[in-house]
């Protein structure tokens, strides 16, 4: 984890080392996607913490999150 200041808040992000990503197999992502679709989650920012893993896959091991793309929220825009 890191921690960076926003204003006067710290804000803790969590990084994955990419060696961590190239071992997660489909059904690590399965359970992963089980949890985000329950929202079962004490607070808000364990949803965020599997959110964010959720997408870092999706950026290394896209095959493994394409059945569930639609946790994402992923849209296609234009920043122009």
């Amino acid at each position: 984890m890191s921690k960076q200041r926003s204003g006067g808040a710290v804000m803790t992000t969590a990084t994955i080392p990419k060696q961590d990503l190239d071992n997660i197999t489909a059904e690590d992502v399965e359970k992963l996607a089980g949890r985000l679709e329950r929202d079962d989650y004490a607070n808000p920012f364990a949803a965020l913490e599997d959110w964010h893993l959720l997408r870092a896959i999706a950026f290394h091991k896209a095959e493994l999150v394409e059945p569930y793309l639609y946790l994402l929220d992923i849209e296609a825009y234009d920043e122009a």
